[in-house]
């Protein structure tokens, strides 16, 4: 324990950062979801959706995006600051996004190029706004 703090790994940091950067990111997932699946999502591409949600996908989904997020951009007790774990977070968010989006356009019969465009804008925006919260209450609250 003396030797992680020692490095400027600090255990409760980290779990800190973890909780703030899965609400957070939760949070603008979910009302962005709520207003893109229907509006957006379906009429693009909505032979593809499934009828119904399924939920441990995306529960494992979010628990290793969050860990990402936590480990290259916040770095509790390592990162260069607010504005360091903001960039970060962005380029983390646009490259995910990027590669899920651009590998379906390349996959897929059908994937409108503005859902990959919009769809990457918005993994750049909430990773580094989740990146940022998650910074911000970790040196507040640790």
């Amino acid at each position: 324990m003396v030797k992680l703090q020692q490095q400027g790994i600090v255990p409760m940091k980290w779990i800190i950062a973890y909780i703030a950067a899965a609400g957070s990111f939760g949070a603008l997932d979910a009302l962005w979801l709520r207003w893109a699946g229907p509006n957006f999502y379906r009429p693009a591409v909505g032979d593809l959706l499934a009828d119904e949600f399924r939920p441990a996908p995306a529960l494992l989904f979010y628990a290793a995006y969050i860990a990402g997020i936590v480990w290259f951009a916040v770095k509790p007790g390592l990162s260069g600051g607010i504005a360091q774990a903001a960039l970060n977070g962005a380029l983390l968010g646009a490259l995910c996004y990027a590669t899920y989006d651009l590998t379906n356009q390349a996959t897929m019969r059908v994937w409108p190029s503005h859902v990959t465009a919009v769809d990457i804008a918005w993994g750049t925006f909430a990773t580094a706004l989740a990146a940022t919260v998650a910074t911000i209450i970790s040196q507040r609250f640790a």
